[in-house]
C-alpha cells in the first residue's frame, strides 16, 4: 500500500493565505476598476462657488465666484440685464417675469439669455440648480452668439440646451420625457436612473462634451448620453423643433447660457474644466 503524504498544519495555512491574497487582490482590482471610472471630485463637499486643491488640481475652473457677474453678459449685448438676472446670496437668481410677451414655445420675446463671455469646446461643467413652483430654464451649450441672433426672438440662445424644470407643475412635461429636467431638450429623455429633488431643493447637475458626445448627470447619477452624427442623433433631430436650423448642431467652441424662460431659477457653484478631444 501506497500512504498518501501528510499535510502539515503549517502547509494548509499557506494554501489559505494563497487564496485569501488572490481574492483581496480580485476585490481591489474590481473596486479600482469601479471607483476609476466615477468622477471621484465632490464638486459639492466644499462651501458654494470655491474651488478645492483637488478640484484645482485637476484643472476646474470657477464661472461665477458668488459675488459679481464678472465674466457674464446677456446674450447680445455688452452687460448684464438687471432687471432679469441678479446676485443674491451667493446665488444667480433669474427674476420672474410676469408678463412679458412669449412666443409659441414659451420662448419670451423680451427675454434676456446670460452667457460667458469665454467659448468652450471640450469640456465639463459642474452646476447646481433650484426652481420655484412650476418654473422652466435650461443650461445652454455649443452656443454661437451670432447664429444665435440670426433668428428670432434675438436674446435667446440657440444651443443644446440642459432641460431645467419642475416636472410636477409645468405643463411641458406633459410634452414627454425629451422635455422634463435633465433631457437635452427636445432630443433624448432621461433614463431611469432619473433622480430629482423636490421643488425648493437644490439639484447638482453635470455636462460632459468632448468632440460631439454628451453626457448629462443629475444628482450623481447619468441620464443622458448622445453623440452628434450618429444616425440615432440625426433621427430625433429631424423630429425635434430644430429640424429647420441648420447648423444648429455644427461643432464649434461655444458659450455657456443660462436660458431665461421668464420664471424663477436659481443657480451656483458653476465650475467647469476644459477636456482634450
Amino acid at each position: 500500500m501506497i500512504s498518501s503524504p501528510t499535510v502539515s498544519r503549517q502547509d494548509r495555512l499557506r494554501v489559505v493565505s494563497r487564496l485569501l491574497t488572490a481574492v483581496l487582490g480580485i476585490y481591489l482590482f474590481v473596486w479600482w476598476g469601479c471607483s476609476s471610472s466615477r468622477n471621484v471630485i465632490d464638486h459639492g463637499a466644499g462651501p458654494p462657488n470655491t474651488l478645492s486643491e483637488a478640484e484645482i488640481a485637476a484643472g476646474w475652473e470657477l464661472l461665477f465666484d458668488g459675488r459679481t457677474f464678472s465674466g457674464w453678459r446677456g446674450l447680445g449685448m455688452d452687460y448684464v440685464p438687471s432687471e432679469h438676472w441678479v446676485i443674491e446670496e451667493g446665488t444667480i437668481r433669474k427674476l420672474d417675469s410676469a408678463d412679458v410677451p412669449i412666443a409659441a414655445d414659451g420662448q419670451p420675446l423680451e427675454g434676456a439669455d446670460l452667457m460667458t463671455e469665454e467659448v468652450f469646446e471640450d469640456f465639463e461643467l459642474y452646476f447646481e440648480w433650484k426652481v420655484a413652483t412650476g418654473a422652466n430654464s435650461g443650461i445652454k451649450y455649443n452656443v454661437s452668439e451670432a447664429y444665435s441672433m440670426e433668428h428670432e426672438p434675438r436674446n435667446a440662445a440657440l444651443g443644446f440646451e440642459y432641460q431645467i424644470l419642475d416636472d410636477e407643475n409645468h405643463p411641458d412635461a406633459m410634452n414627454g420625457r425629451h422635455r422634463t429636467a435633465g433631457a437635452l431638450y427636445d432630443l433624448v429623455p432621461p433614463n431611469q436612473k432619473k433622480r430629482l429633488r423636490p421643488v425648493g431643493e437644490f439639484n447638482s447637475g453635470r455636462i460632459r462634451y468632448v468632440g460631439g458626445k454628451g453626457e448629462h448627470w443629475l444628482n450623481g447619477e447619468k441620464i443622458v448620453e448622445f453623440e452628434v452624427g450618429s444616425p440615432e442623433f440625426d433621427s430625433l433631430l429631424v423630429a425635434s423643433k430644430y429640424v429647420d436650423y441648420d447648423r444648429f448642431a455644427e461643432r464649434r467652441a461655444g458659450h455657456i447660457v443660462l436660458q431665461d424662460h421668464n420664471d424663477e431659477v436659481w443657480f451656483r457653484n458653476l465650475k467647469i474644466r476644459r477636456l482634450d478631444p
